[in-house]
């Protein structure tokens, strides 16, 4: 396993992951101009960057998650219900991937596809900025924020959609606050990437002795970057500047389209 590659992927990882740019799309097509195994073990390594990623989310809602443990082990019916409407909107995505999971891989397969998707992330982003531009405030979440948000994450199982772009966009589309729709965003993704990283935990502990450091180098540089990329897409929200992220991922499909089509 190199170092230099891994650290790389971290980084992107890290970054892509919170923004709404496409951490999955990113990577697929980091992947494919790195070429075939230039980290070595290809799907360990990107799990372990999914937990480092999955480790910033819990330090940086830990206090909404200690609320919400303390609250159920209450009984508190607040937090019962926020519980329920997470459990609602996971299952159409894991409906999505156990139903679609060749087709899924094979998108992941296909560069040409995946900078295709890319773009019409960045559509999808703009036009939520236009919407947003002309909608009132929001709420805290309820049944149809779930419903919007659950569904949006089926289709963001797709390399170069972003989860955390179209479950934003989706429910603050459906009436939800942008903050609130963000802190619902990320609380439903622990439960996604906490199940795939102990999917492959077996795998994980499989790595050889030497690849450990490369391995843990990475896992640190995806939670510190995935960190900052929290802090700075939440200093964002409110202030309707997603569509930023829309343009630069016109931008990347145009030139990644290019490249490809260009042989590169």
């Amino acid at each position: 396993m190199r170092l230099l590659p891994v650290l790389l992927l971290a980084l992107v990882q890290g970054i892509a992951e919170f923004l709404p740019i496409s951490s999955s799309g990113h990577l697929a097509l980091l992947g494919r101009f790195l070429g075939p195994g230039a980290t070595g073990e290809g799907v360990l390594i990107e799990v372990v960057l999914h937990l480092g990623t999955l480790c910033s989310v819990l330090v940086f809602y830990r206090t909404d998650l200690s609320r919400l443990l303390s609250g159920l082990s209450r009984g508190a019916a607040d937090a019962w219900r926020l519980l329920l409407l997470l459990a609602l909107a996971s299952i159409p995505a894991a409906a999505v991937g156990l139903i679609f999971e060749d087709g899924i891989e094979s998108a992941f397969s296909s560069p040409l596809l995946v900078a295709v998707l890319l773009g019409i992330n960045g559509v999808i982003l703009l036009v939520s900025g236009l919407l947003r531009g002309r909608a009132p405030g929001g709420s805290g979440p309820g049944l149809r924020h779930a419903v919007a948000g659950g569904l949006a994450q089926a289709v963001a199982i797709l390399p170069g959609i972003s989860r955390s772009g179209s479950t934003i966009s989706a429910m603050t589309a459906s009436g939800m606050a942008q903050t609130d729709a963000a802190r619902f965003s990320f609380l439903m993704s622990i439960p996604a990437v906490a199940g795939a990283g102990l999917l492959e935990a077996r795998g994980i502990a499989s790595l050889d002795q030497a690849d450990i450091p490369v391995a843990l180098a990475g896992f640190a540089l995806s939670f510190l970057a995935g960190c900052a990329s929290l802090r700075l897409l939440i200093g964002m929200l409110g202030r309707n500047r997603l569509w930023v992220f829309g343009v630069y991922c016109l931008v990347a499909s145009v030139a990644a389209t290019a490249v490809i089509l260009t042989g590169g």
